[in-house]
C-alpha cells in the first residue's frame, strides 16, 4: 500500500497499488546462490566506492576551505591518503556500516520467506486534509 496514499481509497486503487509492487518485484528465479552471491558482492563494492568517493570528496574540501599556513591545504602523501581512505571504505563497506549495500539487497533479491506479507502492514502515516 502507497504510504501516502488516502485512508479513503477505495479497494481498486488499493489494488492497483499491489499490482504494480507484483509487477516490480523480483523473480522466482533470482533464489540462485550464484545470483545471490554476485548481487552482494556487488553492493557492498558499491558501498565500498560510494564511502571511498565520499572520502575523497571531504578531504579535497578541507584542503580547498584550509588557511594558506594550514597542516590541511599541503596536499603531500594526498595519494597516501587516497589509499588509506579506501581501505577505510572497503573495511566499512564489509561491516554494512552505512546501509548501502543492505538497500540495494532489498531491491535486488526477495524478502526471507519468514518476512510479513507487504498487506499484513498497517499504514501509520497521518490522513492527508484534501479540500
Amino acid at each position: 500500500m502507497n504510504p501516502i496514499s488516502h485512508p479513503a481509497q477505495g479497494a481498486a486503487a488499493q489494488a492497483a497499488d499491489q499490482a504494480a509492487e507484483a509487477a516490480v518485484a523480483p523473480a522466482a528465479d533470482t533464489l540462485d546462490p550464484k545470483y545471490r552471491a554476485k548481487a552482494t558482492e556487488a553492493a557492498v563494492k558499491f558501498e565500498s566506492f560510494f564511502i571511498g568517493h565520499m572520502l575523497h570528496q571531504m578531504r579535497s574540501a578541507t584542503r580547498e576551505m584550509a588557511g594558506p599556513d594550514s597542516v590541511f591545504k599541503d596536499p603531500i602523501n594526498s595519494d597516501m591518503l587516497d589509499m588509506a581512505d579506501n581501505l577505510v571504505a572497503d573495511k566499512m563497506a564489509g561491516q554494512r556500516a552505512f546501509g548501502i549495500a543492505d538497500a540495494i539487497l532489498r531491491q535486488l533479491l526477495p524478502a526471507a520467506p519468514a518476512a510479513a506479507p507487504a498487506a499484513a502492514t498497517q499504514n501509520l502515516a497521518a490522513p492527508l486534509n484534501v479540500s
